[in-house]
C-alpha cells in the first residue's frame, strides 16, 4: 500500500515491512524486535546474514535503549545528530543477535528527514537497511522503489532523493568505517 504525507503515520507496523524516505536513502525497515520481519528484509534484499543492519532512533533516549550502559557520546560526534551519521556502539541485551549478525556491536542513526523521524517517534526504533538488492547501489528515485510494492507492506511517498549513504563511524575502534557527506 502507499502512503503519502496525509496517512503515513495512521497504519501499525507490528509484524509489517515498511519502505520509506530518509536523508541519505529509501530505506526498508521493520521494528526492531520484529524478528520475522527482520528476516523478511534479508529477504528481499537477498542480503547474506552475516551483513548486519543498522537501527534507526528518533532521539538520544531511545539510543540510550539499545546501547550497553557507560558508552558516552562525544559532542564531536553529537553535533551530527540528527543527520548523515552511524555510530557503532556496544549493543545492549535487547538488540537481536540477526540485527547484529552476532556481533557485539550495533549500528544506530538519527535521520535527519520529518518523515523518518515521525515514524521513529510514533513506533519507536526500526531497523532500517538501504531499499536495495544486495550488491545494488541503494534507491534514491521513487520510481525504482515501486519496483518492491508487492514485497514489503508499506511505501511511503517521498518523492526523489538526491544523497549518499551515512558516514559511518565505529565509536568502539574510534574509526571511520565508510566516509560519507559527514567527515569525521
Amino acid at each position: 500500500m502507499i502512503l503519502n504525507s496525509e496517512n503515513y503515520l495512521d497504519v501499525n507496523l507490528e509484524g509489517k515491512v515498511i519502505v520509506f524516505p530518509t536523508d541519505t536513502v529509501y530505506g526498508i525497515g521493520c521494528l526492531y524486535r520484529d524478528i520475522h520481519s527482520i528476516k523478511r528484509i534479508y529477504d528481499i534484499k537477498n542480503r547474506d546474514y552475516s551483513k548486519p543492519m543498522v537501527i534507526l532512533c528518533a532521539n538520544l533516549e531511545q539510543v540510550d535503549s539499545l546501547i550497553k550502559p557507560g558508552q558516552s557520546l562525544p559532542d564531536h560526534l553529537k553535533k551530527h545528530w540528527p543527520g548523515k551519521l552511524t555510530i557503532i556502539f556496544f549493543k545492549n541485551e535487547f538488540v537481536y543477535d540477526i540485527i547484529s549478525s552476532g556481533k557485539d556491536t550495533v549500528g544506530i542513526r538519527i535521520p535527519a528527514h520529518h518523515i523518518s523521524l515521525e515514524l521513529l517517534k510514533k513506533h519507536g526504533p526500526m531497523v532500517v537497511t538501504s531499499l536495495n538488492l544486495s550488491n545494488e547501489p541503494p534507491i534514491i528515485k521513487f520510481a525504482d522503489v515501486l519496483k518492491f510494492a508487492n514485497q514489503v507492506d508499506y511505501i511511503v511517498e517521498g518523492g526523489d532523493l538526491d544523497s549518499q549513504p551515512s558516514t559511518v563511524y565505529d565509536l568502539t575502534q574510534n574509526k571511520v568505517l565508510r566516509q560519507g557527506d559527514i567527515i569525521i
